[in-house]
C-alpha cells in the first residue's frame, strides 16, 4: 500500500503550483494577446471558482484511494507473482511487458503519458457521442467565453464517471502515486492553456504534436448550419496525434464563436454553480429515462 498522507501531500502541492501557473502566466496572456475581445468576463468568472474547487477539493483523491484496496484485493485473487510483502501495486506490468524499460524512467513516463492521453482521447469522443453522457459533458461546452479556467468546468457526475477510468487505468498498469499525480498535472497544464482565450498557434509541425488554443477552439465552435460536422473534431486532449490516426482533425479552420446554439444548454451561463450542476443531472436523468429534449440530444456526434 502507498503512504497515503504523503501522497495527498504531493498531489496538493502540485495543484498549487499549477494554480499559480495559471495565475502568473496564462491569464496574463489573456490581457496581452486575446483571441477574443470580451467588454467584460461575467461568464469566466465562474470557471475560476470551478478549477480552486477541484484541485483542492477532494474528488481526485478520494477516487485514487477508493480504487487502491480495491485492486490490491483483485490482483491477490488472481495471484500476481510480481507481489510483494504488501501484495501487488498493479494488475499489468509495463516492466514486465517491456522488460527494456527498467532503468528507463522517463521513457517509461513518455509512454505512461501517450497511453493515458489515448484514454482521454476516448473518453472524450464517447462523452459527446453517448447522450446521457453528452448530457452531463454539454455543460462544459455551454461557455461562451472560453478561458484559462474554462478546463475544470464541468459537471461533477461527468467528472467521477471520467477519474474512475483513468484512475482504474492507472492501477491496471502499475502508475505510482506521485507519477499519477505529474501525469495528470502535465495533461491538465496543456489543456489548461489549450482553453486559455489567447491567438498563439505552435506553428505546422509542433501543431502536429501538442495541442494549442487555436486547435482546440475549433472544438468548442457554435454549430455552423451550412457545415453542421465541421465542429466534430479536435477531440485530443494533448497529442493531435489521435485526431490525425481517426480521422478528426481539422487545421486552418478560422476562428468560430464558442458554445452552443440550443437555448437550453446555453442558459447555463446565466445560472450558479449548484445551479449548473443541478441543470446538467436533470439532462441526464431525462437522457436515462429516453425523455430527450433538444438539449439532451448529443450537439456533436464523433
Amino acid at each position: 500500500m502507498t503512504d497515503s498522507p504523503t501522497d495527498i501531500a504531493t498531489a496538493l502541492m502540485i495543484s498549487a503550483a499549477e494554480v499559480a501557473c495559471i495565475v502568473l502566466l496564462f491569464r496574463p496572456l489573456e490581457s496581452l494577446i486575446p483571441a477574443e475581445h470580451w467588454p467584460d468576463r461575467r461568464f469566466a468568472r465562474i470557471d475560476r471558482f470551478y478549477t480552486l474547487l477541484k484541485y483542492f477539493g477532494v474528488l481526485p483523491i478520494f477516487v485514487y484511494l477508493l480504487f487502491q484496496p480495491a485492486v490490491f484485493e483483485i490482483g491477490r485473487l488472481f495471484g500476481d507473482s510480481g507481489s510483494g510483502a504488501d501484495g501487488p501495486s498493479s494488475l499489468i506490468s509495463l516492466q514486465e511487458l517491456l522488460p527494456w524499460l527498467r532503468g528507463h524512467d522517463v521513457v517509461q513516463f513518455v509512454i505512461y503519458f501517450a497511453l493515458f492521453d489515448l484514454v482521454y482521447y476516448l473518453i472524450h469522443r464517447l462523452q459527446h457521442a453517448v447522450p446521457w453522457w453528452w448530457a452531463l459533458h454539454s455543460l462544459h461546452h455551454s461557455q461562451r467565453q472560453l478561458n484559462c479556467w474554462s478546463n475544470d468546468r464541468d459537471h461533477y457526475l461527468d467528472d467521477l464517471f471520467e477519474l474512475l477510468i483513468i484512475t482504474g487505468v492507472s492501477y491496471v498498469i502499475g502508475v505510482q502515486p506521485v507519477d499519477y499525480a505529474l501525469l495528470i498535472v502535465l495533461g491538465d497544464l496543456v489543456q489548461i492553456f489549450s482553453h486559455a482565450n489567447v491567438r498563439v498557434r505552435f506553428g505546422k509541425v509542433l501543431d502536429k504534436i501538442l495541442v494549442d488554443p487555436v486547435y482546440h477552439r475549433h472544438h468548442h465552435m457554435v454549430i455552423d448550419p451550412e457545415r453542421p460536422h465541421l465542429h466534430d473534431c479536435n477531440f485530443a486532449l494533448v497529442f493531435p496525434l489521435w485526431d490525425i490516426l481517426f480521422g478528426t482533425a481539422l487545421y486552418g479552420e478560422k476562428r468560430h464563436p464558442c458554445g452552443v446554439d440550443d437555448p437550453a444548454i446555453d442558459a447555463d451561463n446565466e445560472k450558479s454553480f449548484l445551479g449548473q450542476q443541478w441543470a446538467g443531472l436533470q439532462r441526464f436523468w431525462n437522457a436515462l429515462r429516453g425523455r430527450q429534449t433538444a438539449a439532451d440530444q448529443p450537439e456533436r456526434l464523433a
